[in-house]
């Protein structure tokens, strides 16, 4: 297993990671930021306020994106499963 090997695995596992949280967490982001604006307008210094709307946003996103996410994770799977011959050396 050559370090550029290594290098390439180890960056296409961080892109892969980011690919399939970034919905999730614009989700959550955009609620939270929301619910934040609200807060600000109405006065009300509630903490636990944000909590079930953002549970609710990453399931909804969850969802949503779940068949994409699933595809690009068996496409990422593939191709480490692909690499294994490479490895050897």
């Amino acid at each position: 297993m050559t370090p550029e090997l290594i290098v390439q695995l180890a960056r296409r596992s961080f892109e892969v990671t980011l690919l399939l949280s970034a919905p999730v967490l614009i989700f959550s982001l955009v609620v939270g930021l929301l619910i934040s604006i609200f807060q600000t307008v109405t006065s009300i210094n509630e903490a636990t306020l944000t909590f079930v709307p953002k549970i609710v946003a990453v399931m909804i996103a969850i969802v949503i994106f779940f068949p994409w996410m699933m595809s690009y994770m068996s496409d990422f799977t593939r191709e480490i499963f692909g690499m294994i011959p490479d490895m050897r050396h």
